[in-house]
């Protein structure tokens, strides 16, 4: 009888496993499905490109595509480099957790599912270590975006509100010391620590906090320049279309806008599933100061955002099948 239960315990966290795995990748599949199903602006981006030479369009669509490809590997090796600190892992399977964990993010609200497609790749005991190594990564993305966004703003500001001069000095001023607060926080990250321990019930939790100790301003600075050339990235997918459907718009403004785009989408609460109705509507505001083409920016943001967003996390659904959620063996 005593060996019957025993059996019994893996039988049946393997049978669950399973079915979390078949769930989990089934609401992937039909999310998606229904989303691309019912998108006004995707479709109105395959009737925009009709105007444009196939040829060009192509080449368009692929650079559009390869530079997904190079963004998540970009994604992935900063996720091996912070592992490093607590359990190195392989590039493969770095790649693995990441798209697994897009797959998770579409349906979460703030993507907070990307969390738990990840670090489900790691062992179980270092599996809070990771969600910790996965706060420094955004926080690392977070930065650049806050930096370059507000440089942006100021531009915008200056460039197309008309506001009194004291004003508009006033703003840069705040805006200096909101770019060099997020600088000083980011390179000074063990200050975080510091104020998690100060509150009484996160004191327990000590020994996975002091995880952000070990991040020296070396490793932070590798970290940051991955979410640096993220960041170009997503700038030259946007770069690409824009030149190509809306040659009008000047280069220096189409990347200060797109800063601004990103800036304000990494503020706002968002579903990805739903993210690109935000998306949406945050560019052609701000576009609209420059062009009156509105329909063509809203079918670009939705362009870039399947082709970022929703193409890897199918991929990654797959992925879902090899995850290890009760700790049966070492990866």
């Amino acid at each position: 009888m005593n060996n019957n239960r025993k059996d019994l315990n893996p039988s049946l966290k393997k049978t669950l496993s399973y079915l979390l795995k078949a769930g989990i990748f089934i609401l992937v599949v039909w999310y998606s499905y229904k989303l691309l199903t019912r998108n006004d602006a995707l479709r109105d981006f395959r009737e925009l490109i009709q105007s444009v030479p196939p040829t060009t369009i192509w080449l368009t669509i692929s650079a559009v595509f390869l530079f997904m490809l190079v963004n998540w590997f970009f994604e992935a090796l900063k996720w091996r480099y912070i592992c490093c600190q607590f359990q190195p892992i392989r590039l493969r399977m770095a790649i693995e957790s990441v798209l697994c964990g897009l797959s998770w993010a579409v349906f979460t609200p703030n993507r907070i599912g990307e969390y738990g497609g990840r670090v489900l790749f790691l062992r179980p005991r270092k599996r809070v270590f990771g969600v910790i190594g996965m706060l420094i990564g955004a926080v690392s993305q977070m930065v650049i975006t806050n930096v370059l966004g507000c440089i942006a703003i100021c531009w915008f500001v200056g460039r197309f509100m008309d506001i009194e001069g004291w004003l508009y000095a006033v703003i840069c001023l705040f805006g200096f010391i909101y770019i060099l607060f997020f600088l000083l926080l980011y390179f000074n990250i063990s200050l975080i620590n510091r104020w998690l321990l100060k509150i009484r019930f996160l004191r327990k939790y000590k020994r996975f906090f002091d995880l952000l100790l070990r991040y020296e301003k070396k490793e932070l600075r590798k970290i940051f320049l991955y979410s640096v050339a993220r960041f170009i990235i997503f700038t030259l997918q946007y770069c690409i279309l824009i030149a190509v459907l809306l040659p009008s718009i000047p280069a220096v403004q189409m990347v200060l806008l797109i800063f601004i785009l990103f800036f304000v989408q990494s503020a706002l609460p968002s579903l990805d599933l739903f993210d690109v109705g935000v998306r949406g509507i945050t560019a052609s505001y701000f576009f609209g100061f420059v062009t009156d083409q509105i329909v063509a920016v809203m079918a670009i943001t939705a362009c870039v955002w399947f082709v970022n967003l929703i193409i890897p996390a199918i991929i990654g659904s797959f992925f879902v099948f090899k995850i290890n959620f009760f700790g049966t063996r070492d990866h």
